[in-house]
């Protein structure tokens, strides 16, 4: 190590009191971090691409500064699944440091890591207060029975009004209109259930209508209407 010549000529002061990095809550205890593999959590970020034409919700679960599980749900522009697709291959078993710096490809997951690291290195974590933390597969959970996204898609204009296209609990095939044309509900389909029925064996159109299901007074349409076609 290389000193300069100023920092050579001057005379020596201790430093007096040194008591480490202030803890962090981690998993129903408080931690003095001082090396990568003192990281413990589960947390979840949000990035988005330089043009902002994406996004990214990363969910990742850190046991001893490694990533353990990792779920990468994206909206935006249609590359961006194929990234999240290298980024499941990518990211379980490296460090979070490592994390950080490889090529994720897409810009709105690498957004996404630099915002959990922040939260994690900070204590910001979701399991911060549960003792032992979450078991590997906990990120699963936001996905449901179905293991599907939960996501929302509506559309409107000024001149024609709004359009539901997808909802929480699923697909809209269809909108009730009362005699106003306002929205009183929709009719949906989910179809995480309905593959999972298709797979076990049972009939398309059958899997379709048990899957099927009505939200708000649908049955009280004066007209119904499908939301990508009229």
């Amino acid at each position: 190590m290389q000193y300069s010549s100023e920092i050579m000529e001057m005379c020596h002061v201790a430093q007096g009191t040194n008591h480490g990095p202030a803890p962090i809550p981690q998993e129903g205890t408080w931690t003095q971090v001082k090396d990568v593999g003192d990281i413990n959590g589960l947390t979840h970020g949000v990035g988005w691409c330089a043009p902002q034409q994406g996004a990214c919700k990363l969910t990742l679960n850190i046991k001893n500064g490694l990533i353990e599980e990792a779920l990468i749900e994206t909206i935006g522009c249609t590359g961006m699944t194929h990234s999240a697709a290298m980024a499941s291959e990518i990211m379980p078993g490296k460090t979070i440091l490592e994390a950080l710096n490889t090529d994720l490809v897409c810009d709105a997951i690498n957004v996404a890591m630099r915002e959990l690291f922040l939260q994690i290195v900070y204590g910001r974590s979701q399991s911060a207060f549960s003792e032992g933390g979450l078991p590997i597969g906990a990120g699963l959970e936001d996905l449901g029975k179905g293991l599907r996204s939960v996501s929302a898609t509506m559309y409107g204009t000024s001149r024609k009004g709004p359009r539901y296209l997808e909802m929480a609990e699923g697909y809209v095939t269809e909108i009730g209109l009362d005699k106003n044309d306002e929205i009183i509900g929709y009719k949906f389909v989910s179809l995480g259930k309905m593959m999972a029925s298709i797979k076990k064996g049972v009939d398309a159109g059958q899997a379709l209508k048990d899957a099927s299901g009505t939200y708000g007074r649908f049955a009280e349409a004066v007209k119904t209407i499908d939301p990508r076609e009229e």
